[in-house]
């Protein structure tokens, strides 16, 4: 086969996976629809829709030469063509071998790829027949041999057949909600990366709306400038004139002129007539501007927008999956499980869904393994033997959506979780004995909590709910939980409905900005130094009634306070009270700038996790902005005691500032560790490289080297090896920052000279900050 036949044919191959996954998920649903036992003639319309689904299935694998798929298509076929005429009986039994094969399609598509004549497929093609067979028994049961026993139950659902009504018409159609849709409107398939790369370039487009309105701003300034000097020019005009007579009279006087004089004021005058020039050119240069940055706005807000609308898909395209897999589920555990989803049709954003896909499922799973009770216990409960499992979205405002996952199980056993908790140290003995319910919950989501005395393949290990904290809190989001013993519980959490742009509080420490998301801001307000009390060593304020700790943001990100200005002339603090779930914190800061739109940038791979700061914005002048991370904050406030918020604060002469060479080849990498380091006052130089780097120590003087290890030309290591040989250097502190945590490459740091070795994975900008501070 040539090169161009086997292109296709792969093109092929993907376009029928693609389609055979739609087909089998109408024919899963339908099938779960079938168990429900709907009325006559809605059993007609689920039979007669599957079985065009599993005809159009045998099609396209026809085509495709994937002969064993239309092998168990075409036996499927004849047992839903005998069911829709009304020759057989629908069973529990039956349905259940119906689900076997459904499932055992997804089996086959996995290896559509793979060569025919491997140990997989006769594998396959030995179950396919057993299948085969079986499913020809459900239509001729007369050709069973003597020693065949087809092992199904003999009861039918009697409320699915009704031998009276007549069969469904050859002609009828029947479309589900979501074809009928899909037909209503033209349809394109489009590549996900092309769509993504698509929406990346509208988001920047964010960063020159934010350029442009830098620009107006300062052409705005230039022009503020023209007329403050207009101002001044006047104030002194009736001088000059004055000036000018009395000149004037002198040179009259003395029968001659004033050449210096003169010239004076014929540059006065040309200075006049040039700053009007001037005014006259940049007032029209100034309206086109704001002119062209409001069209360029809107044009790209709404390119944004659409392209937003483009990326939002309805939650149905994760909640689709979940009848069959609590079927499934609660099949395996012995249980009766109704699954109850409301509000699936509410669209939110591509990028969010494919995160909170993992954690849903793992509360589903939650709920039915731990929640739900067997039927036995539940009817001793006085419970209905079948257990309900709710998953409920409402759209709580224009930007965010609310899921909520219920059930009508035993509930959260408190004793279980202190429990557990006390043995992972979370808690000690005496706080067992004192904590409360309200505090009790939160623990759950700390990792190896569990309340499972024995690990299964579906829990036990106390990491599902840490994991699935940690997802929703990465999207912005917040996760609660309510429960009540015997009756249930309830996790809740909201979630943004689209991802990359939102709504920030500038904030300025120092030199440095920082952003705050509004969307975890309850207020911005004004503290007056003698309203801060201090409360168990800890200062706070009152606000609307309730006491709420007060905290400055630099002692939550570890900046040090060289130069306290955090309260000005008139004894004014400036706070943001942000807020998570119940909690509410008052941090601090030195100014509270703006609030603007910005563009999240996330840090990678390398940086995943880097404690207090959730990614960065870059602003209309390519200054780049560290965005906060709201319940990082909160957790690093929790142990800072009261600090000289109640006395006045004594400047001390500023230390003299220690040099840090950064040697980085990521951008956002080594703007951050940038501006880290330069918070808390270090003057930091930068280099790409290891051959950079060594360039400026040659050409410098520094007191220390943070540097990354895998970096083109010269990587961290051989930089290291490389101060080592120079006896200027010998003394030189050197720190290596990397992604890379093997115990070898530890070993292989120290080995080569460093005197620090800080793993991104679990980067903490204290930790760096404190080993700087001991090495200098």
């Amino acid at each position: 086969m040539g090169s161009k036949e086997e292109k296709f044919l792969k093109k092929l191959l993907v376009t029928f996976k693609e389609e055979a996954v739609e087909h089998l998920k109408v024919i899963s649903t339908g099938l779960l629809d079938l168990e429900k036992k709907p009325e006559p003639e809605a059993r007609d319309n689920i039979i007669e829709m599957i079985f065009r689904e599993v005809h159009s299935l045998k099609g396209a694998a026809r085509s495709v030469n994937q002969n064993d798929i239309e092998t168990l298509c075409s036996a499927l076929e004849t047992v839903f063509d005998s069911l829709k005429r009304r020759r057989i009986l629908l069973t529990p039994g039956m349905l259940e071998l119906l689900y076997q094969s459904s499932n055992f399609f997804t089996v086959l598509l996995q290896t559509v790829d793979t060569p025919p004549g491997g140990a997989e497929a006769a594998v396959n093609r030995e179950k396919i027949s057993s299948l085969k067979h079986t499913l020809e028994l459900l239509v001729n049961p007369a050709e069973a041999g003597e020693s065949e026993t087809v092992q199904l139950e003999k009861e039918s659902f009697p409320e699915m057949f009704d031998p009276a009504q007549p069969p469904v018409k050859e002609s009828q159609t029947f479309l589900t909600p979501e074809k009928e849709k899909l037909q209503a409107e033209e349809k394109i398939k489009i590549s996900t990366k092309k769509l993504d790369s698509l929406l990346l370039q509208a988001e920047e487009l964010l960063i020159t709306k934010l350029a442009m309105s830098e620009r107006v701003n300062e052409l705005q300034t230039m022009i503020n400038s023209v007329n403050q000097w207009k101002r001044e020019r006047e104030k002194i005009s009736g001088l000059l004139r004055q000036y000018e007579k009395k000149i004037n009279r002198i040179d009259e006087n003395n029968g001659k002129k004033n050449n210096g004089s003169e010239k004076l004021f014929e540059f006065v005058k040309w200075n006049d007539s040039f700053v009007r020039t001037f005014e006259r050119s940049l007032t029209p240069v100034i309206k086109s501007a704001k002119r062209d940055h409001h069209s360029f706005s809107s044009m790209a807000d709404n390119l944004l927008e659409d392209m937003k609308k483009v990326l939002m898909l309805p939650l149905s395209f994760i909640t689709e999956i979940f009848p069959k897999m609590v079927r499934e589920l609660s099949h395996e555990q012995n249980k009766e499980v109704k699954l109850i989803i409301s509000g699936e049709d509410i669209e939110i954003d591509r990028r969010i869904l494919e995160e909170i896909r993992n954690p849903l499922i793992h509360l589903l799973r939650n709920c039915i393994d731990h929640g739900i009770e067997k039927q036995q216990e539940r009817l001793n409960k006085k419970k209905p033997a079948e257990g309900t499992v709710k998953v409920e979205i409402a759209q709580k405002d224009s930007s965010k959506v609310e899921i909520k996952i219920s059930d009508d199980g035993a509930g959260i056993d408190y004793e279980k979780v202190k429990t557990s908790a006390l043995k992972l140290g979370i808690i000690s003995a005496e706080e067992k004995n004192k904590i409360n319910a309200e505090q009790i919950l939160p623990l759950i989501f700390q990792s190896g909590v569990t309340t499972s005395s024995i690990i299964t393949d579906l829990s036990g290990r106390g990491l599902g709910l840490a994991i699935v904290r940690e997802k929703v809190e990465k999207l912005g989001g917040t996760i609660t939980v309510e429960t009540k013993a015997g009756a249930g519980t309830i996790f809740r959490f909201v979630l943004p409905l689209t991802l990359a742009t939102f709504h920030g509080i500038f904030v300025r420490l120092g030199g440095q900005l920082f952003v705050i998301p509004t969307s975890f801001v309850e207020q911005v307000t004004r503290v007056k130094k003698e309203e801060v009390k201090s409360v168990e060593n800890k200062d706070t304020i009152q606000l609307h009634g309730k006491v709420v700790s007060l905290v400055n943001l630099k002692d939550a990100l570890g900046i040090p306070r060289s130069d306290e200005k955090e309260i000005n002339l008139n004894g004014i603090l400036h706070a943001v009270i942000v807020a998570d779930a119940d909690k509410q914190i008052a941090f601090t800061a030195d100014e509270i700038i703006c609030e603007q739109e910005i563009l999240v940038k996330t840090f990678g791979r390398q940086l995943s996790r880097v404690k207090n700061i959730s990614g960065t914005t870059i602003l209309g002048n390519g200054k780049v902005v560290p965005i906060l991370n709201v319940f990082d904050l909160m957790k690093s406030s929790v142990n800072i005691t009261a600090r000289a918020f109640l006395t006045e604060t004594v400047k001390t002469e500023a230390a003299k500032k220690h040099s840090v060479l950064v040697v980085e080849d990521s951008i956002t990498a080594r703007a951050l560790l940038k501006n880290i380091l330069e918070t808390a006052g270090y003057e930091v130089s930068t280099a790409v490289d290891g051959v950079d780097a060594f360039t400026q120590l040659r050409t410098g003087s520094f007191d220390v080297v943070v540097s990354d290890v895998d970096m083109p030309r010269m990587n961290g290591f051989d930089f290291t090896a490389k101060i080592r040989t120079e006896k200027k250097f010998t003394d030189l502190p050197v720190v290596l920052v990397t992604a890379l945590e093997s115990r070898e490459d530890r070993e292989r740091g120290i080995d080569v000279g460093a005197n620090a070795y800080i793993v991104k994975s679990g980067f903490d900008q204290r930790n760096l900050l404190e080993v700087i501070k001991q090495l200098i």
